[in-house]
């Protein structure tokens, strides 16, 4: 069994077409999609229509909750973004679960935890720094799961760990990379003689037509910003 598993799109429509592209290569089984799929600038509207055809949203980002009005804050962006959606996309996000079990119980995806999409599973905010989350803390994260792999997103790294017999994979984003490469990243899981193992994919992209696109049709500031950290693939 072959699962490919994505998320973090961020309505970028050119760093999608390029991850649907080599999925499509890689012959999965199933596609997962991790949330958080439109809060972005680079042509969000393509990006919906490209996931709906091809990898709807599996489970519910902390993202679409605001696309979704379930969350407040940041405002003028979704106020830009809702116009050029479909009708009912806000409601379709916002009804997502925020766990997906798959494979036979064996998989669970899910944004940032198990628990919530805005908690990161694999990190821990101590004080003024972030640091890899404790073995009692990730136990603790992962509930009453009794299955193999837990997948999430969130917080743009890719991470891997293994907790009492449970691989721990944090997947890299779609879009806005941290780490100063600007790829499209995915996750690749294959199922053999009763084994998973996870393969963190990277895949190359036309960044700068996708910069190109949030500073030309994206809001006032946010597109300008968000055209540097696509470019950068570094946090803005």
């Amino acid at each position: 069994m072959r699962l490919a598993v994505l998320g973090d799109v961020h309505g970028n429509a050119f760093a999608l077409r390029a991850v649907l592209d080599d999925i499509a290569a890689a012959a999965a089984d199933e596609v997962l999609n991790l949330g958080d799929a439109v809060w972005g600038a680079a042509d969000p509207a393509t990006a919906w229509a490209l996931q709906q055809e091809h990898a709807p949203p599996s489970v519910r980002g902390n993202t679409d909750e605001r696309v979704a009005g379930l969350r407040d804050g940041k405002a003028a962006l979704r106020d830009w973004l809702l116009p050029l959606l479909p009708p009912g996309a806000a409601r379709t996000l916002g009804a997502l679960p925020t766990t997906l079990d798959t494979a036979g119980g064996e998989v669970r995806v899910a944004h940032g935890s198990p628990r919530s999409p805005w908690e990161d599973l694999l990190l821990t905010q101590d004080g003024e720094r972030t640091r890899p989350a404790t073995r009692p803390e990730l136990r603790e994260r992962l509930g009453d799961f009794a299955g193999r792999v837990v997948v999430v997103g969130h917080t743009h790294w890719e991470m891997l760990s293994v907790v009492d017999g449970v691989t721990v994979v944090n997947a890299g984003p779609v879009s806005r990379q941290k780490d100063g490469l600007p790829l499209a990243r995915w996750v690749l899981l294959t199922r053999r003689a009763g084994v998973w193992n996870a393969e963190f994919r990277r895949t190359p992209y036309d960044t700068e037509a996708a910069a190109a696109w949030a500073r030309a049709h994206g809001p006032a500031g946010v597109g300008v910003r968000e055209a540097a950290q696509l470019l950068s693939g570094k946090e803005a």
